[in-house]
């Protein structure tokens, strides 16, 4: 028996300069978008940019689109007249200095330029637009091949479509439209290219020509109508925008659409708030009393999975089956509102019954098929580690929000006091041999000198005898941690 769709609360709380957007099921925050004018992303908008180097050996090219970082171009996504062969080399499709349109696929991330493309898509309410291309196809999670083959006859019977010179893609959302329906977007799609096209004339920099909608737009175009049960925004200026898109596109929201009155910040009534705070932490409490720990570095994220005060009822593997399915539906709803992607290493504890590991495994893939971006599970490894993918397109929530600590600087500890100590001795020692000096005073923080005056006053005594020299402590509260300097009187 098919699942029913669930239904669920859109919230969209807007300030002067942030969007913010969650979906909220069962009471519980499933997914948060952040959108900052500041740092509004930059997946979908479309450049006119200038090839800057072709890299024969790595098969790409870096492309200058009038940003901090070049964008990164793979010759998979340069675009191919239909007589150039697939294995032909970047470097004789490009060349440096050449003018080329490309769309942003994927933000930048840390210290790596935007992703890009030649090979454009335009995506409206029910369908993608493919410039150049020749394909005429339906989204694979419309499974009912009736309704495909419905869907794509209705496409190809549009009159204007021999006129596109592209090929187009019916949408998910699209399922159950009709002929008008799709027709309309197919002329929008085709003027909205047209205008695109048109303003690369004259342009002799890289720059933007065309930036994709604002969040609050972009999550009605791409969310299925029946999935929404209620729309919550708290701006009167932001509803109106909103539905003015629908009416255009999704009429059947219109109703839902309210605006929020309430005293109480809409976020902080849903428990957004919480649960971003939540999302922020390494440690996510089971409601049994396990827990898991979520480790995010640059080149993958992990998570394992632990007991804590979970005892159980009957014995220690029945105890670890049941936190390890409770952590899968967890794992899946971390993962979702942390907007985590790459490769993901889930270390759930082990179990040595093998239908228990089917079990789980089985249970965390039926908890992601709820998700939007494209999830890829591995089975267990020898090592008893489960490894999957998700795909990537933004940053973290963690990443949108947060900044490397400025006192460990990312690292998560900070040298002890003991250790600083040590490294101010040697270095007085140091300045010793080099200059000639009758006192030294050092400046550190106040945990650095309070521990140097109690624990180590023998040692300042030998080092001042072993130097020749009087040292004079100072204790700074401004200082950090590891930080000091050594000042020579």
């Amino acid at each position: 028996m098919a699942e029913a769709p669930r239904r669920e609360t859109l919230l969209v709380n807007i300030t002067p300069r942030e969007q913010r957007v969650a979906w909220v099921d069962n009471g519980m925050a499933q997914e948060v978008w952040v959108e900052r004018t500041s740092q509004r992303g930059l997946v979908g908008n479309i450049y006119w940019g200038r090839v800057q180097r072709v890299l024969p050996g790595m098969q790409a090219a870096f492309i200058d689109i009038g940003l901090a970082r070049a964008a990164f171009l793979y010759v998979a996504d340069v675009y191919r007249p239909e007589d150039t062969p697939e294995s032909e080399p970047i470097e004789k499709l490009l060349q440096p200095g050449q003018w080329v349109m490309v769309q942003v696929t994927k933000n930048p991330l840390g210290s790596k330029g935007a992703r890009v493309s030649m090979q454009i898509s335009l995506p409206s309410r029910l369908l993608v637009y493919m410039p150049g291309q020749k394909v005429i196809g339906v989204s694979q999670k419309i499974e009912d091949e009736a309704e495909r083959a419905r869907l794509r006859e209705l496409l190809c019977a549009i009159p204007e479509i021999e006129q596109a010179q592209g090929g187009f893609i019916v949408r998910t959302v699209a399922e159950g439209a009709q002929l008008m329906e799709l027709r309309a977007d197919l002329l929008y799609l085709m003027k909205l290219w047209e205008q695109i096209s048109a303003r690369v004339k004259g342009l002799t920099r890289p720059t933007c020509i065309y930036e994709e909608l604002p969040l609050y737009l972009r999550v009605l175009r791409d969310t299925p109508a029946e999935q929404i049960e209620q729309v919550l925004v708290d701006s009167r200026e932001t509803l109106a925008k909103m539905q003015e898109f629908a009416r255009i596109y999704v009429p059947q929201l219109v109703e839902l659409m309210q605006h929020y009155e309430g005293e109480r910040p809409i976020f902080d009534l849903y428990n957004v708030e919480d649960a971003i705070s939540q999302a922020l932490e390494k440690r996510v409490p089971l409601k049994s009393g396990g827990y898991l720990v979520i480790d995010q570095t640059e080149a993958l994220t992990t998570i394992d999975v632990n007991t804590g005060a979970f005892v159980g009822h009957k014995n220690l593997e029945e105890t670890i089956y049941k936190t390890n399915m409770e952590a899968t539906s967890a794992i899946a709803r971390q993962l979702r509102l942390r907007n985590l992607g790459g490769m993901i290493i889930i270390d759930f504890i082990d179990m040595q019954e093998q239908q228990h590991r089917e079990h789980v495994l089985e249970a965390l893939k039926r908890a992601l098929s709820r998700d939007r971006a494209k999830t890829t599970v591995n089975d267990f490894s020898p090592l008893g580690l489960l490894e999957m993918t998700r795909k990537r397109t933004r940053e973290s929530l963690e990443r949108t929000l947060c900044q490397p600590c400025p006192i460990c600087e990312g690292r998560g500890t900070v040298k002890t006091p003991q250790t600083v100590a040590y490294e101010i001795f040697r270095e007085i020692t140091r300045m010793a041999r080099q200059f000639d000096v009758q006192q030294y005073r050092v400046i550190a923080s106040e945990a650095v000198v309070s521990y140097i005056m109690d624990e180590e006053s023998d040692s300042v005594a030998e080092l001042e005898a072993f130097i020749n020299c009087s040292v004079s402590f100072q204790a700074e509260a401004t200082y950090p941690p590891e930080a000091y300097d050594v000042v020579m009187m």
